[in-house]
């Protein structure tokens, strides 16, 4: 740059002229340092089984990758781990929004693993937003306890549109926490109500997580939800709302007297206690244990292991054949077209399903599935 000060009509006054701008990158930075390496199936499946929660992670991760690449690993690596999985005791939590499931589980994760040690994986599912699509993944924060601990692994997972808020690779997930030695796990679900089947088709004990002062006695006597529950707590049970959760109680058990009796022949059982103030959590784990141990006892735990993998391989069938349809060339070019015939009234909606249905299964032995 020219600077007038520095011709002769200024003898004496020098401007320096001044250095380069320097580049706002690091010129030291090595690019792609800090990059993961690529791992294979046999990499992850090692890391798993040595415990390593790092590879934990990343595999979760994976199963979670809608990416066609990574699910092919992702099989391959919940195949190799699945003769080391099934040897753990897992647990649905459930209840409504703002009962504290996620203050509850940090006092439940830490009682059990006090009084019997082991390692707990807790697989927290976030509510995933309609309009953004995005989830907060803040349960953990609520785990101050549980977050720190060094036998444990929480993995907030978001619900994405998964029913009953159970995401829809939880149970997979659950097969790698137990290859890598969590001997307990808990699924905290959304709390939607009586879409709860999902978490409830892949734990052992489902535990429904109340409130009292919700309303009135008929709320006890709902079906779905109700039904599937294995024992039933109240929270919140201090101070002066104990009388009100006595009640609760009293009004829960008259409610499950209604019931036909469950299939494991257990009669559930309804608790109160304290999440914040740590209040009744050891008569909770000890009706858990006793459950197990009766289920166990009379050959139903089996059995319910047996119809859950049962279930879940027809809900996988499902999965495949509506992912296959809607990634059809064919039918994704058709689907405007039927789109607007129904919009415009000129086609029902169950005749524009018809249609597309009967086209994508005529085409499906040509392109193979639309797979």
């Amino acid at each position: 740059m020219e600077h007038p000060e520095n011709s002769a009509e200024y003898k004496g006054l020098t401007v320096n002229s001044g250095v380069a701008q320097p580049s706002i990158v690091n010129p030291y930075l090595r690019r792609g340092r800090y990059r993961h390496r690529q791992m294979s199936a046999g990499d992850y499946v090692e890391g798993i089984l040595k415990g390593d929660v790092t590879i934990l992670g990343r595999a979760v991760t994976l199963v979670e990758s809608t990416n066609p690449a990574h699910q092919a690993v992702a099989q391959e690596v919940i195949e190799k781990c699945l003769p080391h999985a099934g040897r753990s005791i897992r647990v649905g939590i459930s209840g409504v929004p703002g009962a504290g499931k996620s203050t509850s589980i940090d006092v439940f994760g830490i009682h059990v693993l006090q009084e019997y040690g082991g390692k707990l994986a807790v697989l927290a599912i976030d509510p995933s937003s309609e309009r953004s699509k995005g989830s907060i993944l803040g349960d953990k924060t609520r785990m101050e306890k549980l977050a720190v601990h060094p036998d444990s692994f929480i993995r907030p997972s978001p619900s994405a549109g998964s029913l009953g808020g159970v995401a829809r690779k939880t149970r997979e997930t659950i097969i790698l926490c137990e290859a890598a030695g969590f001997d307990k796990i808990f699924v905290e679900t959304v709390g939607v109500g009586q879409s709860e089947t999902a978490c409830h088709s892949m734990v052992d004990f489902f535990l429904l997580i109340q409130l009292a002062g919700t309303g009135d006695e008929l709320q006890g006597i709902k079906r779905g939800i109700m039904e599937m529950a294995d024992g039933i707590v109240i929270n919140k049970c201090d101070g002066n709302n104990v009388d009100k959760c006595q009640l609760a109680a009293t009004q829960f058990r008259n409610a499950l007297h209604l019931f036909p009796a469950p299939e494991s022949g257990w009669t559930p059982q309804v608790l109160t206690y304290s999440g914040f103030y740590n209040l009744g959590v050891k008569e909770i784990w000890d009706m858990v244990y006793r459950y197990m141990d009766f289920v166990k006892g009379n050959g139903y735990f089996e059995h319910r292991r047996n119809e859950q993998s049962k279930y879940w391989m027809y809900e996988t069938i499902n999965e495949q054949l509506r992912n296959s349809f809607f990634q059809n060339e064919q039918i994704v070019s058709r689907l405007a077209e039927a789109e607007a015939m129904v919009l415009s009234g000129r086609q029902t909606s169950f005749v524009a399903a018809k249609q597309l249905l009967d086209e994508y299964f005529r085409l499906a032995p040509v392109s193979g599935g639309g797979a």
